[in-house]
């Protein structure tokens, strides 16, 4: 690691205890008292060996032991000046914990941080508003908060406003506001204030599109400006538009950290393994395929394969094999990219006969001559409609990878974008 990273995570765990009730607050009696017993406390502990919290993590303790739940185990990456820095995964992954922490609203329970420069966060709606001030009075307290003088904060204060587009109540209690007006206000006092580090969760998702696009816009102007950006969304092209890198976190650990293309491209397939093939066939969003029995890619030479060249022949095979009769059956193909996007749609006609169980399996051939998809990872959703409705399906049915090629006959590849396609030119 770096000496001069903006944040350094070392070994950051946080446990919590499942159904446990905060305590109350304790009088001044209260505390002395336990003041005097923890020596006698903490030599019984000792005798009885009981293992500390680093200790549970270097023993690679489950994540729910009990009565004991880790949110995060064992967590380390760092982020250097001025880069902005995505965070990913599933819900429950512990991402919003380890926000919470960097922001220094939760204690950790083991591990160390450094953060170099002044800190904004933005975890929740209105985090840090008082409901009874105005949305006037919460920009200077919010300044406060983050350390700024009243004079700094009344430099900045007409921007902020003009961000918000909440000028018309700027003298309304914050509590009269809608959840949208809420996030736009709390935004904009975070990323108008000069933190050296900005904090943002997914409450982005709150405002509209286009006040999602300005703050889009807002986050990408403080990165260039030399500031540090964390940002939680599971908006993967948002994610990508935004950052540079990003960190992959799962179960409450640090799954991946690297560019952003190749973090997405883990949490997805991370992801579709989930979706896994069983042996009674496909496992489909709404349980067993009775249809469905298998999918594969073929190459030139009829060779099962992972790989298509960009603008190369794309020859599926789908194995069917009823329970049931089916007359009149349809197919349809989807083909989506890393970021769950779908990228390209196949439809066949109705077919003129019957699928009979009695038949056995029967075999699908779908070809494209030249798939018109840029390089990089894609998923395929393969479906059946019956009387034009949706019939069976199954999500991820197949990974597949489009290669480099000369597609253009230029020599060049590395095309940009998702879909190619050749074309005729004339210069007169």
């Amino acid at each position: 690691m770096t000496n001069h990273a903006a944040i350094r995570v070392d070994g950051l765990s946080k446990l919590y205890r499942v159904g446990a009730r905060q305590q109350g607050y304790r009088t001044l009696r209260e505390s002395v008292a336990e003041a005097c017993s923890a020596p006698v406390r903490r030599l019984r502990n000792a005798f009885a060996r009981r293992p500390s919290a680093e200790m549970a993590v270097a023993q690679g303790a489950s994540r729910l032991s009990g009565e004991n739940f880790w949110a995060l185990k064992d967590v380390n990456f760092e982020v250097q000046p001025g880069e902005v820095v995505g965070i990913i995964g599933r819900n429950g992954a512990g991402k919003s914990t380890l926000l919470k922490i960097l922001s220094r609203i939760t204690e950790p329970t083991s591990g160390r941080i450094e953060l170099r420069g002044r800190v904004g966060s933005l975890l929740e709606v209105g985090t840090g508003f008082h409901p009874e001030l105005t949305g006037r009075e919460n920009i200077y307290m919010n300044g406060s908060i983050l350390g700024m003088s009243r004079r700094e904060v009344s430099r900045k204060f007409d921007e902020i406003v003009a961000f918000s587009e909440v000028e018309d109540f700027l003298d309304t209690p914050v509590k009269r506001y809608s959840s949208g007006m809420y996030v736009r206000l709390a935004f904009a006092v975070a990323a108008h204030l000069d933190p050296e580090v900005l904090i943002v969760d997914e409450v982005l998702a709150v405002g509209d599109a286009a006040f999602q696009a300005k703050c889009l816009g807002r986050m990408q102007a403080i990165g260039r400006s030399g500031r540090t950006v964390l940002f939680v969304s599971h908006n993967m092209a948002a994610v990508e538009s935004l950052c540079s890198s990003a960190v992959v976190m799962a179960d409450g650990r640090v799954e991946f950290v690297g560019g952003v293309d190749a973090a997405t491209r883990h949490y997805y397939a991370s992801m579709n393994r989930r979706a896994c093939r069983s042996a009674e066939g496909f496992r489909p969003g709404n349980g067993v395929s009775t249809v469905f029995r298998d999918v594969v890619l073929l190459d030139e030479n009829g060779n099962p394969t992972e790989f298509v060249p960009v603008g190369g022949r794309f020859w599926l095979k789908v194995q069917l094999l009823p329970t049931d009769p089916i007359l009149r059956p349809a197919f349809g193909l989807g083909i989506d990219n890393h970021l769950g996007q779908r990228i390209l749609s196949l439809h066949s006609a109705e077919f003129e006969r019957r699928l009979d169980p009695a038949d056995g399996v029967v075999n699908l051939e779908c070809v494209v001559p030249q798939l018109p998809l840029a390089p990089g990872d894609y998923f395929l959703k393969v479906c059946m409609d019956v009387n034009r409705r949706q019939f069976e399906w199954v999500e991820n049915a197949l990974q597949f990878t489009v290669t480099d090629g000369n597609l253009f006959g230029t020599g060049r590849g590395a095309h940009r974008g998702y879909c190619v396609a050749p074309s005729d030119w004339c210069l007169s």
